[in-house]
């Protein structure tokens, strides 16, 4: 089977990835968690897994009539490294929401014409209207890693984008829309161990980057980049939530208590839209590198 970039990420893992991350893939079982710094050793059990995203769903499908109702404007921004999850993720918040009221954004790379533009512009021109969700699969923290990591951006650029930032999110919140800002982590040999299942994966292959290959080299660069965008953009208007997503299933679970436990909505169960587990998601100092 022909391999996507020449097989360039199974080259990475045999000869480039750091010994304790080849060794961590190696010795681990299938439901093993690779990051020591996770809570857990193991994923979650899947029946109980299940039982939970089928009672949060329930509750996605009531906020998302409140919504409506009430004509609230919701954002939501998923942000990560690759592989980290937020495909998943955002899938598991649409699956039973209506389509016509939940969208995803996840815009490629700027036009000619909107590289000429503020660099929010092309990002307000996707914000809801009353009674709408909108999540961000990716958003204008492009500027403060990948376009830093990358020298798409000047560091004058990056510098503006950090000033700019706070109020820009202020003014959404302070003219009403909702904001929740998602950061899932995941650790070196785990996103490496996803990696290498999508490049044997036929299905899965086109969620492969030339990006995603040329970042494996720059892990440390990532790192640096993202503790500075948390720090400098965790506000007391929209802060973080940090959800570690070693294991995917709890971090689904984890984003989506984060949500529904800071929303108001008729039909709210408290005890299943409750905060999330405190030791999968919380603010910035529960983020590691």
């Amino acid at each position: 089977m022909d391999l996507p970039f020449d097989g360039a990420i199974s080259k990475f893992h045999e000869k480039d990835a750091p010994k304790d991350v080849r060794k961590a893939i190696e010795k681990a079982g299938k439901d093993d968690i690779l990051s020591p710094a996770y809570p857990y050793d193991e994923e979650i059990d899947k029946d109980a897994y299940e039982d939970t995203m089928a009672a949060l769903q329930r509750q996605l499908v009531r906020w998302q009539a409140d919504v409506k109702a009430t004509g609230k404007r919701v954002v939501v921004v998923f942000e990560g490294r690759d592989a980290a999850g937020k495909g998943g993720t955002i899938k598991r918040f649409r699956e039973n929401l209506n389509p016509r009221g939940a969208r995803v954004v996840a815009l490629p790379k700027p036009t000619e014409t909107e590289a000429g533009e503020w660099y929010f512009q092309r990002y307000v021109r996707q914000l809801p209207t009353k009674g709408e969700i909108v999540f961000f699969d990716r958003s204008w923290y492009n500027r403060a890693v990948v376009e830093h990591v990358f020298g798409f951006c000047t560091p004058d650029q990056r510098t503006h984008f950090f000033a700019q930032v706070p109020e820009f999110e202020k003014m959404l919140v302070d003219d009403g829309i909702q904001l929740t800002k998602l950061w899932l982590n995941v650790g070196r040999a785990e996103q490496l161990r996803r990696f290498l299942s999508r490049e044997k994966d036929p299905l899965k292959q086109w969620k492969l980057s030339s990006i995603d290959v040329e970042g494996l080299s720059r892990w440390d660069a990532y790192s640096n980049a993202i503790a500075e965008t948390i720090t400098l953009s965790h506000t007391q208007h929209a802060p973080w939530t940090v959800v570690k997503s070693d294991d995917k299933k709890r971090a689904r679970i984890a984003a989506i208590r984060a949500v529904l436990a800071g929303a108001e909505y008729d039909g709210k169960d408290t005890d299943i839209a409750c905060p999330p587990d405190p030791g999968i998601a919380g603010g910035p100092e529960i983020w590691d590198a």
